[in-house]
């Protein structure tokens, strides 16, 4: 069964949350394909990734790099079921539903406002589905997360 975690960013951008978020996956000795189309947003994600703990660097790579089997992290910008360094987790960090997502053992969709729709329509059509199982996580003002609508 996939987990598919939806997470609705009203306060902070995808690259102040990812951060935790990948930071608690490798503490529990997993993997994670981010997934995010923009080389931009996927350049954000590397600065923050290196940057936003100082006390704290989260190994990562980038997907075709020499080295993309043994990163714990890795950015891309299309997704691959198979990914190269083994993740069962992905994070589709600019906020746009794959269908191969369901293929990981967890799914985490980062979106804002601006997405807000696509993520309604995407929580509607997965609510239908077999063997899928939904959370939504909303962050308040302070910037803390709960879980539901």
């Amino acid at each position: 069964m996939a987990r598919v975690d939806f997470y609705r960013l009203i306060r902070d951008p995808v690259e102040r949350v990812l951060p935790a978020i990948a930071a608690r996956i490798l503490d529990g000795g997993d993997r994670l394909l981010v997934v995010a189309a923009s080389a931009m947003q996927r350049q954000a994600i590397d600065e923050a990734l290196w940057t936003l703990q100082p006390a704290s660097f989260l190994p990562h790579g980038a997907a075709g790099s020499p080295d993309e089997a043994i990163e714990p992290i890795l950015l891309a910008g299309t997704l691959d079921t198979a990914p190269a360094n083994g993740a069962r987790l992905v994070a589709l960090a600019d906020g746009a539903w794959r269908d191969e997502a369901l293929g990981f053992d967890r799914v985490f969709l980062l979106f804002d406002n601006s997405r807000i729709d696509d993520a309604r329509a995407t929580w509607r059509a997965l609510g239908k589905a077999d063997g899928v199982e939904l959370h939504f996580w909303k962050q308040d003002e302070r910037g803390r997360w709960s879980e539901g609508p």
